[in-house]
C-alpha cells in the first residue's frame, strides 16, 4: 500500500531542485514566505501531474473536451492519485458550501450511496430490508388496537406518485381521472379530480392519489391488502397511510425495519443531500447547528412580572442604543420613565431653542420657567434650520 507522495527534482518556476515526501491519508499544510514556492509545489507540480495522469486514462474523444496540462518540470512524482484543487479565495461564505460541494465530489458520493448503499435502522442498528404486503397489513391493523384513538380508526390509503417535483401535472390528473380515481391530495389538501386543479409550474409539489378510504375493523384485511397493492403499483413500491385526525405512516416495499416499524422511502441522491428537504435534518435543516435566544438576556429582573421585566429590558436597551448613537440628543429622544435610564433628563424646558446638535441637557430647574418644568416629553420637532421647536405635549 502506497503511504506517501514522493517528489524528486522539482524545478517548476522558482523551485530549486526540491525533493519532498508527503504522507498520504493525512492533512498536510505547506507554509513559507511569499515567493518561496508553496503554490508552485502544491498546484503546478503535484496537482498538475495528478490531473495530467488522470486525463491520459480517458479516451481520445473525452480528452478533446478537457484542458490539457503540460508536464511540470520535475524528475519523478510517485504515489500520486488523481487530484483536485480549490481556489484560495472563495466568493461565498454560505454554510451550505463545503469542499464536497465546491469540487462536486459530493454529487458522486450521493449517487454512490443511493446506488449501492445499505440502510440501517437508527434505533436498533439492524439492516433495513423489504416489507411484504402481509407485514404492512398487520402493521396497519394494529392501529385499531391502540386504545381510544386507534379503536375503529378511519384511514386513507395514499399513493405518493409525485414528491417534491416542479410542474403543473395536467396530463397526470387527466390520466388518473381516466383510470377511475376520484380524489388526490395535493400539497396536503384533498382535491377532486373532476375539478380544475391549477398548480404553479415553478414550485415543488407533492401529489398523492387517494386509493381507498376505509374503517379498520374485523374482516377488512382483504380489501386493505388490495388497496395497498394498487397504491404500490402507482407509487413504485411506496404506500402512505393517513389516519383521519391522527398520524401518517409511510410504508415501503423496498426498505423497512420489521422490529422498530421504521419505514424509509426508496434511496435517491437527494436523500443524502443536506440542501434538500428530503435529506436534511428536520431540526437544524442541514446546517448542523441551531440558533436560539438566551432568556437571561431578555429578562434582567426575575423577581418582577414577565411583561414588566421584559418591557424594562427593552426600554433600557433602546436607551443605551440611543446614547451610543447620538449622545448629544439622547435627552430629547428618550421618552421612558425609568429611573435607571441614563438618557432621562431631570427636567425639560419647552422654551429651549438651540441647534439640535448642541441642544443642552438641563441638570437643574434653575434656568427654566417653573411652569415648563416637568417630565420628559416626546422628541422635539425640528425645523428646516436645524433648531428644536417647542416640545409637543
Amino acid at each position: 500500500m502506497i503511504d506517501r507522495i514522493t517528489v524528486r527534482g522539482a524545478r517548476q518556476h522558482n523551485l530549486k531542485n526540491i525533493s519532498v515526501e508527503i504522507p498520504r491519508h493525512t492533512l498536510t499544510v505547506v507554509t513559507g514566505l511569499s515567493g518561496s514556492g508553496k503554490s508552485s509545489l502544491a498546484f503546478d507540480v503535484i496537482y498538475a501531474e495528478g490531473q495530467r495522469r488522470y486525463v491520459q486514462t480517458l479516451s481520445a474523444y473525452a480528452r478533446q473536451f478537457l484542458d490539457q496540462l503540460e508536464r511540470p518540470d520535475v524528475d519523478t512524482v510517485e504515489g500520486l492519485s488523481p487530484a483536485i484543487s480549490i481556489e484560495q479565495k472563495t466568493t461565498t461564505r454560505s454554510p451550505r458550501s463545503t469542499v464536497g460541494t465546491i469540487t462536486e465530489i459530493y454529487d458522486y458520493l450521493r449517487l454512490l450511496y443511493a446506488s449501492i448503499g445499505a440502510p440501517h435502522c437508527h434505533r436498533c442498528g439492524r439492516l433495513i430490508s423489504r416489507q411484504t404486503t402481509e407485514q404492512i397489513v398487520t402493521s396497519i391493523m394494529a392501529l385499531r388496537d391502540g386504545g381510544a384513538d386507534g379503536e375503529g380508526a378511519r384511514v386513507m390509503i395514499l399513493a405518493p406518485i409525485v414528491r417534491g417535483r416542479k410542474g403543473e401535472f395536467r396530463e397526470l390528473f387527466e390520466q388518473l381521472s381516466g383510470e377511475g380515481f376520484v380524489r388526490v391530495r395535493v400539497d396536503g389538501q384533498l382535491r377532486q379530480l373532476d375539478e380544475e386543479i391549477t398548480l404553479h409550474r415553478r414550485k415543488n409539489h407533492t401529489i398523492e392519489v387517494v386509493v381507498d378510504r376505509l374503517l379498520l375493523k374485523e374482516g377488512i384485511e382483504g380489501r386493505l391488502a388490495t388497496s395497498i397493492e394498487t397504491a404500490m403499483k402507482l407509487a413504485k413500491g411506496i404506500v402512505q397511510v393517513a389516519v383521519v385526525n391522527g398520524e401518517e405512516r409511510l410504508y415501503s416495499q423496498e426498505w423497512a425495519c420489521v422490529d422498530c416499524g421504521i419505514n424509509i422511502p426508496v434511496l435517491e441522491p437527494r436523500s443524502f443531500s443536506f440542501n434538500s428537504v428530503y435529506g436534511a435534518c428536520p431540526a437544524c435543516r442541514g446546517l448542523g447547528c441551531q440558533y436560539s435566544f438566551d432568556p437571561a438576556k431578555v429578562i434582567v429582573d426575575w423577581s418582577r412580572p414577565l411583561l414588566e421585566a421584559s418591557g424594562r429590558a427593552r426600554a433600557r436597551a433602546s436607551c443605551s442604543a440611543v446614547l451610543s448613537a447620538r449622545p448629544s440628543i439622547s435627552a430629547s429622544i428618550c421618552g421612558c420613565r425609568l429611573k435607571s435610564c441614563r438618557a432621562r433628563p431631570r427636567t425639560w424646558c419647552s422654551t429651549v431653542k438651540a441647534p439640535l446638535a448642541n441642544a443642552p441637557r438641563p441638570d437643574s430647574p434653575a434656568s427654566c420657567p417653573p411652569s415648563n418644568i416637568g417630565t420628559p416629553r416626546r422628541a422635539p420637532r425640528t425645523s428646516a434650520s436645524g433648531t428644536a421647536n417647542t416640545c409637543p405635549r
